[in-house]
């Protein structure tokens, strides 16, 4: 598609000009910065957390406005009242878009209370006013943060209601400008400066009172949302009683002076529980003492007793050690008799068993020699046919002249004996 023109540069400016004078005139309101004075005109930006806007004002108008002296500077609060403007520029001027004043005014408590009071809604819509609330705040902190001006009042009645507590904790010091536009981001970054510490355990922040637009950085919506997403309780003590940030709504308590901050970072009033746990632990001896008394005669008695029983129990130990011995002695002198009955009828069955042996081998012998005796018995020779002759006495008779001259004879065979007479042999007598 092909665009309109060219058009010459300085009409085209005109135009744009008269376009923009065209539009409505509305008032604005922010903080003045880059405040610059010449002969016909005073620059300065109005500005906010979300933008700023090039201002000019006629120097005659600024004269007709009869502001009081020296208000407008950087940092003060103003609404303005007019409508965008642009200057065209020349072959030797830069052109310029800028927001012509025609009226200005300090912004008064009714414009900043419904700035803060539209802000307010929003942040409790979000569910910030309760996050901070929710969080344990330790009753004895060992590390305090603390974000105020380096010096003033508010820093003296801070640490004057800590003393006042008896606590002897750590404060950590972030320092910060309270009452500028370098404020809000200042005490935002001392804020998380001191909740990444992992020894800060409360976070107080505080200043001295003032209008609302002394307190306004306080109100600014970064450091307050800054506040609410943090995991350490921040104790707010902005101003005096009758003054109210937005701060103090976000905070996990709202206190009304830096003293009551002491207070609210640590609950614990350690004076008074040094003093209490002083007076129980007086109360405890006192109790003690009158116990120990009351009970001593008791205790003597009751000291005594296991002496006593000591005494029993050594008189019981001693009958069971006799018993003991005795009955030991008594086992001693029965597994002895047992065991030499053991040992004779051992000895007794081993000598049986030996004269057996030996009865037998006797015998075995007798009865070798019985065989070999009646080997030689006269019996045994009169078995085999042969017979002995007997005188009349009994007497063997081993010879013939025997038998001759003893006549009568007996022949006593195996069976039996016979008589018998002995003659003469005719044959042995012829010789």
């Amino acid at each position: 598609m092909e665009l309109p023109g060219p058009f010459p540069v300085g009409r085209y400016a005109r135009t744009l000009r008269d376009e923009l004078r065209k539009r409505a005139r509305v008032q604005l309101i922010g903080e003045v910065t880059g405040l610059r004075h010449t002969a016909k005109q005073s620059y300065f930006e109005l500005r906010d957390g979300d933008g700023a806007v090039p201002c000019t004002i006629w120097a005659s108008d600024l004269e007709r406005l009869a502001l009081p002296e020296g208000a407008l500077r950087d940092g003060a609060e103003f609404v303005a009242g007019g409508g965008p403007d642009y200057f065209v520029g020349s072959a030797t001027s830069s052109p310029a878009f800028s927001f012509r004043v025609t009226r200005l005014r300090l912004a008064g408590e009714g414009d900043l209370l419904a700035r803060l009071e539209a802000l307010r809604r929003q942040l409790r819509a979000e569910g910030l006013f309760e996050l901070q609330k929710q969080l344990a705040r330790p009753l004895l902190p060992r590390a305090i943060g603390v974000v105020t001006a380096e010096t003033g009042a508010a820093r003296r009645d801070l640490l004057a209601g800590l003393e006042r507590r008896g606590w002897r904790g750590t404060v950590v010091w972030a320092f910060a400008p309270v009452q500028d536009r370098r404020a809000a981001p200042a005490i935002a970054a001392a804020i998380g400066d001191l909740a990444a510490q992992p020894r800060v355990e409360a976070i107080v922040v505080t200043r001295g009172g003032g209008s609302l637009a002394d307190l306004w950085a306080f109100c600014d919506e970064t450091l307050c949302r800054t506040v609410a997403m943090l995991r350490v309780p921040v104790v707010s003590a902005v101003g005096h009683e009758r003054d109210s940030t937005l701060i103090d709504d976000v905070a996990a308590v709202a206190c009304s002076t830096p003293t009551h901050a002491a207070e609210a970072a640590v609950p614990l009033d350690c004076g008074a529980a040094r003093g209490a746990l002083d007076g129980a632990a007086a109360s405890l001896r006192r109790a003690g003492d009158g116990a120990v008394a009351a009970r001593t005669p008791h205790l003597v008695a009751l000291a005594r007793g296991p002496a006593r029983a000591l005494r029993r129990e050594r008189q019981a130990l001693n009958q069971r050690t006799r018993e003991m011995r005795a009955s030991s002695q008594r086992g001693f002198a029965e597994r002895l008799g047992f065991q030499r009955r053991i040992a004779s009828v051992v000895l007794e069955r081993a000598r049986r068993r030996a004269a057996g042996a030996e009865l037998e081998r006797r015998r075995e012998a007798l009865r070798r020699a019985e065989v070999t005796l009646r080997a030689h018995e006269p019996e045994r020779t009169l078995e085999r046919g042969y017979a002995l002759v007997e005188g009349g006495g009994g007497e063997p008779l081993t010879s013939r002249a025997g038998a001759v001259a003893a006549g009568r004879v007996r022949l006593r065979f195996a069976d039996g004996a016979v008589g018998a007479r002995i003659e003469e042999d005719d044959e042995r007598s012829g010789e």
